[in-house]
C-alpha cells in the first residue's frame, strides 16, 4: 500500500471513530525545552496537563465533544544526524498518532491499534511489548513503577495467541518531551520484526528532578513512524526502498554509495521543511541544524545538484504540507552554499597542512570556517581517527560557557533584565526598546485583519530589541501591495497618537467584549485587555488580552517597517518588523 493511502486510512479509521484530524504543527515547537518538535504529542502537552480543554477545543460536526485527536506530524530527531545512511535511522520523518485526554484509556487505545494494523491493513503483528516494571532507584531519584499488567491482559483478550514481552524502562517507559512533563508505561506493536506502533499511557507528570506524581486526568499518546508503516506495508527491507525515497534516490547515479544516496535524500527533505517551517542557517540552535545539514549535503554531493533532489521533495510532499515553497527553499540553500564555498577551500587547505586533528583544532576550524564537525570528521581520515563528536561538543559547551559568561558581564551580571519567553531584554534600555515593539505587535495584529480579514489570528510571537517576530494564520503568501497596506495602517496608528490603556475584568466578560485572545492559552479569571483607542474619536484600532508592557501612547513606537514575510508552517505565516 502507497504512503498516500496510508495517510488516508490512518485518519479515516480515527476520524470515523469520533477523532477530530488535527494538522501537523510546525518543526519549531513552542515547548522552549525543546529545539525541535520530535513528537505528535507535542502540540497536545497543555491538555495533557490540563491546562487546556480537550473538551471545549475539540468539538465534532454534530457538536460533541471529540473523543480524542488523529494526526500526522513532522518530527525531527536532531540525534540521529550522524546515523543517518544506515537501514533505519532518519532525521525528519512524520510521526503518525491518536491522543486521547481523559477519555479513553488502555483497552480501547489498543484495541484501536489492533483493528488498524490487523483488520484494516490485513498485517500480521509479530509480537508486542509492555512494561514490567521498576524498583526504587535512590541514586538516581527514581520512583518506583507498578509492572503494567491490565496492558497484557487487554492483549490476551483481543488475542489468546499474542506473543507479549515484557521491557523495563529504557524500552518500555515514554517521556517526557523536554525536562518535564506527561509520561507513563508503553506497549509497542512489532511486525516484521520492526517496532512501528508505540502506545503511552500518560499516567504521571515527571518533574526536573526525576520524581513522579500520577496525572490528574490520564491520556494516551501514540507514535507511529509512517516511513516504518510504509516498509512493512510495501514489503521492504528498509525505509529507503519505500515510495517515500524512490523519488529522490532515483535522481542520483547509480554508481554513487548507497550511503551517500541515503544522506543526500534524508537531509534534502530535512533541509525543505526545516527552510519551509521558518528556520534559517546560523551557528545556534535550529539554525546550527539547518547549517550542519546544508554543508554535510554539499560535501557529500560533491558536483551533484542537490536542487533536484529539493525540487522532488516538494512535488511529493506540497500536496500535504502546502507551506513548501520552491523559490524560497532554493534562495536560502544557495545562499548558504556560496557562504560555505568561499570558505570550504581555505579550510581544506589548512587540513592539509595538519597533522594531526583533535576536539580543540576542530573547533577552531569550526568557528574559523564553518566546517562542521561531520565534514571534519569524514574529509580528515587518518588525521581525524582519534577525533569523537562527545569531544568536540564538550569543546563546544566550553566555548559556549565563555560566551555566556561574557554575556552575564556585559549585562551587569545577572542575565536577562525581562524573559517573559514573549519579551527578551538585557537591560533598562533594551526594555524600552522591546516595550514599544511589544505595543507595535498589537497594531500588526490589528492591521493585517483590516488588510486581510478577520480569519487572522495570532499564532506566537518573539520580541527582543533587536525586532518583533509575529506568526499569524493566513493560507497564502502576503502580496507586496498587502505588506505595504500593512505597514501603513501601522504608521498611521502611531502618528495619531492613541493611547494604550488596560482595564481589568473577568476573562468572560473580556471575550464578550470583542478582545482578541488565543484559543490555545490559559487565562485566569480576571484578566488585562489593553486597547489602543483615538481619545478624540473613541474609534478602538486594536483590543485585546494580555498582560503588558505597553507604551501609554503610541507616538512613543516611533516607526515601523516590515522588513521580511515568510511561511512559518503550514497555513500560518510569519513577519518580522523593526523600528526605524
Amino acid at each position: 500500500m502507497d504512503s498516500e493511502k496510508l495517510r488516508t486510512k490512518f485518519l479515516e479509521f480515527f476520524k470515523e471513530r469520533g477523532h477530530t484530524v488535527v494538522p501537523s504543527s510546525s518543526l519549531l515547537p513552542t515547548d522552549p525545552s525543546v529545539l525541535l518538535t520530535t513528537a505528535g504529542m507535542q502540540q497536545f502537552k497543555k491538555y495533557f496537563t490540563g491546562e487546556l480543554d480537550a473538551k471545549k477545543d475539540f468539538i465534532l460536526r454534530n457538536g460533541t465533544a471529540a473523543k480524542g485527536t488523529a494526526s500526522i506530524q513532522k518530527s525531527f530527531r536532531t540525534s540521529d544526524i550522524d546515523e543517518v545512511g544506515d537501514e533505519r535511522h532518519l532525521t525528519f520523518f512524520e510521526m503518525m498518532g491518536n491522543f486521547s485526554f481523559g477519555g479513553y484509556f488502555k483497552k480501547e487505545a489498543i484495541q484501536y491499534a489492533y483493528d488498524f494494523i490487523v483488520k484494516e491493513l490485513g498485517l500480521q503483528i509479530d509480537y508486542v511489548s509492555v512494561f514490567a516494571g521498576e524498583p526504587f532507584d535512590s541514586a538516581q531519584g527514581k520512583s518506583a513503577i507498578l509492572a503494567d499488567l491490565e496492558s497484557e491482559q487487554i492483549w490476551k483478550s483481543i488475542d489468546q495467541n499474542i506473543v507479549v514481552k515484557k521491557f523495563g524502562r529504557a524500552d518500555n517507559f515514554w517521556g517526557p518531551t523536554g525536562k518535564e512533563g506527561p509520561c507513563g508505561p508503553t506497549t509497542e506493536i512489532y511486525v516484521n520484526g520492526v517496532e512501528i506502533w508505540n502506545i503511552v499511557f500518560n499516567q504521571y507528570y515527571q518533574h526536573k528532578d526525576k520524581r513522579l506524581e500520577p496525572l490528574e486526568t490520564s491520556g494516551i499518546d501514540t507514535g507511529m513512524g509512517l516511513e516504518r508503516l510504509a516498509m512493512v506495508s510495501q514489503e521492504k527491507k528498509n525505509v529507503f526502498e519505500t515510495d517515500l525515497f524512490q523519488p529522490l534516490l532515483n535522481l542520483l547515479p547509480q554508481d554513487i554509495p548507497e550511503r551517500t544516496k541515503r544522506v543526500l535524500a534524508d537531509h534534502a527533505r530535512a533541509i525543505a521543511f526545516l527552510i519551509s517551517d521558518g528556520v534559517r542557517p546560523s551557528n545556534k540552535e535550529q539554525g546550527y541544524v539547518l547549517r550542519k545539514l546544508i554543508r554535510r549535503s554539499i560535501v557529500h554531493a560533491e558536483a551533484l545538484d542537490i536542487k533536484n533532489l529539493l525540487k522532488a521533495v516538494v512535488e511529493k510532499y506540497q500536496f500535504v504540507y502546502s507551506n513548501l515553497r520552491l523559490e524560497e527553499i532554493f534562495s536560502v540553500f544557495e545562499e548558504e552554499n556560496t557562504r560555505f564555498q568561499a570558505t570550504f577551500k581555505n579550510g581544506m587547505k589548512e587540513m592539509q597542512g595538519m597533522e594531526k586533528i583533535n576536539a580543540e583544532i576542530a573547533f577552531k576550524l569550526y568557528e574559523s570556517y564553518g566546517l562542521p564537525y561531520e565534514v571534519i570528521k569524514e574529509l580528515g581520515n587518518e588525521k581525524t581517527k582519534d577525533l569523537k563528536r562527545e569531544d568536540f561538543d564538550k569543546e563546544f559547551a566550553r566555548h559556549q560557557e565563555i560566551s555566556r559568561a561574557g554575556q552575564e558581564r556585559k549585562f551587569g551580571g545577572h542575565g536577562l533584565l525581562l524573559d517573559t519567553g514573549e519579551l527578551k531584554a538585557a537591560n533598562e534600555e533594551e526594555l524600552k526598546i522591546v516595550t514599544r515593539l511589544h505595543t507595535t505587535t498589537h497594531l500588526l495584529q490589528a492591521a493585517l485583519r483590516k488588510v486581510l480579514g478577520e480569519n487572522v489570528h495570532q499564532a506566537g510571537s518573539d520580541i527582543t530589541a533587536e525586532r518583533t517576530r509575529f506568526d499569524f494564520t493566513f493560507d497564502r503568501k502576503l502580496t507586496a501591495d498587502e505588506i505595504k497596506k500593512t505597514e501603513d495602517l501601522i504608521n498611521q496608528a502611531i502618528e495619531k497618537d492613541l493611547s494604550m490603556g488596560f482595564e481589568q475584568m473577568p476573562f468572560k466578560k473580556a471575550i464578550e467584549s470583542g478582545a482578541l485572545y488565543s484559543p490555545k492559552e490559559k487565562y485566569p479569571e480576571v484578566v488585562k485587555v489593553y486597547t489602543a483607542k483615538d481619545q478624540k474619536t473613541g474609534e478602538v484600532f486594536s483590543k485585546e488580552l494580555c498582560g503588558g508592557p505597553h507604551v501609554p501612547r503610541t507616538i512613543e513606537i516611533g516607526r515601523v517597517k516590515i522588513i521580511k514575510e515568510e511561511a512559518a508552517s503550514a497555513g500560518v505565516r510569519r513577519i518580522r518588523a523593526i523600528l526605524v
